[in-house]
């Protein structure tokens, strides 16, 4: 096998230092808690300053101008009317929303693929057991390499008493792109209520929530977009606005006497610190003044990039073909460690503590009981940063030997 060709050290463009990352750290763990560049930090403490000198100014009287301009610049980046959607702390507290508000009798049943986040399968499961619905599972194709058989295998698994379809724009733990305008448009025709879980989908992928045709989008800005954490987003589709409520009520209006928005409930949950969700607009204009396909083009080439280097070292299958169909800005590969029996759930791998130890920080999945790698990539690494990853795990001696 060949490695992917990549320009090194001046021929690589440099963005690192829009970013205030540990010098001493290589950082390929974006997916899990992305910082955010410098700019975003910059426009974040400056709106922390205008609060802490005035707080009623600011919070009854410019915040609602201010969460407006923030869902304005959302909107379009995501291209859906600004009343579709709320701001709330990310994607896992949208999805707690959406499953609060759907009616589920014991009769219904959700249905989530194999591939889905952990805390997205616990929410709808606690959901479901309150109301004695249940949650069905099913598994998808082993390799992706056809929209078709990903589609197909979803749709094989609606039965009449399939009422909600809940599935990833971009899987967590596996790190894979779904053809979730195909799946959407299946699920439509099958009369299901479309909830997508895409945090890791915005800027890292198109989205065109217009196009989307779901009923309920959840994600988080904080990933890809950068934006400071914290900032995530609900989309809601319109028949589903009236009568939404969030987690926690509070009085349900704004503060400043302007009539009453379904995003009120949302965007005034008692006093906490909005200037998370502000930073939206800063994040989006950063990444479109460097240009979201150098952006796109340049983390999936180096996700590539680790993804041959590292099935050079496991000589593993992949999780799908060699396309950046499936595989944007994070790529996730099995690889020979033993998961130890007395590791606690979500406890770190050994070998994701040694490589923390040295410096590089990424993250080991247990995912249908075996172990994977899963390797982010945003402007702030480099290919040489890879290579470093490599040389750790080669020396680490806990690979299991090619023999065995």
């Amino acid at each position: 096998m060949t490695t992917v060709p990549l320009p090194h050290r001046e021929d690589w463009p440099d963005f690192r230092h829009h970013w205030s990352i540990d010098p001493d750290c290589i950082y390929l763990n974006h997916g899990s808690f992305g910082p955010s560049p410098i700019c975003v930090q910059e426009r974040r403490r400056s709106l922390i300053d205008e609060l802490e000198s005035q707080p009623m100014s600011f919070l009854v009287r410019k915040l609602p101008d201010y969460f407006q301009e923030a869902a304005t610049a959302l909107a379009s980046f995501l291209r859906c009317e600004v009343d579709s959607i709320a701001f709330v702390p990310n994607a896992t507290s949208a999805m707690n929303v959406v499953a609060q508000n759907l009616d589920l009798s014991p009769d219904d049943e959700v249905l989530l693929t194999d591939h889905e986040y952990g805390a997205v399968v616990r929410i709808w499961g606690q959901r479901c057991a309150r109301s004695g619905a249940k949650t069905t599972r099913v598994r998808l194709p082993d390799l992706f390499e056809n929209d078709d058989e990903i589609v197909e295998a979803i749709a094989a698994a609606v039965s009449p008493k399939t009422k909600v379809l809940v599935v990833s724009h971009v899987t967590s733990a596996t790190g894979l792109i779904l053809p979730i305008q195909k799946i959407c448009r299946a699920a439509k025709e099958r009369g299901l209520i479309v909830v997508v879980d895409g945090p890791h989908a915005p800027a890292m992928v198109n989205v065109n929530l217009e196009e989307l045709d779901c009923d309920f989008y959840c994600a988080s800005c904080h990933k890809w977009m950068s934006a400071a954490f914290g900032s995530g987003f609900l989309y809601v589709r319109r028949r589903y606005k009236q009568g939404l409520m969030p987690t926690v009520t509070s009085w349900g209006r704004n503060l400043d006497g302007r009539e009453f928005n379904w995003r009120d409930e949302f965007h005034w949950p008692g006093t906490v610190d909005p200037t998370t969700y502000l930073t939206v607009g800063t994040a989006i204009s950063f990444l479109e003044e460097i240009g979201l396909p150098r952006f796109r083009e340049q983390t999936h080439s180096l996700a590539q990039y680790a993804r041959v280097r590292l099935l050079e070292l496991t000589e593993r299958s992949p999780l799908s073909t060699d396309s950046d169909q499936w595989n944007g800005s994070m790529v996730t590969v099995p690889i020979d460690v033993p998961i130890p029996e007395n590791l606690k759930p979500h406890d770190p791998h050994p070998l994701q503590r040694f490589l923390a130890s040295q410096g590089v920080e990424t993250l080991f999945v247990d995912w249908r009981g075996e172990c994977y790698l899963r390797v982010s990539c945003h402007l702030y690494n480099s290919p040489e940063q890879i290579d470093r990853l490599i040389e750790l795990l080669l020396e680490s001696k806990m690979l299991q030997s090619k023999g065995d």
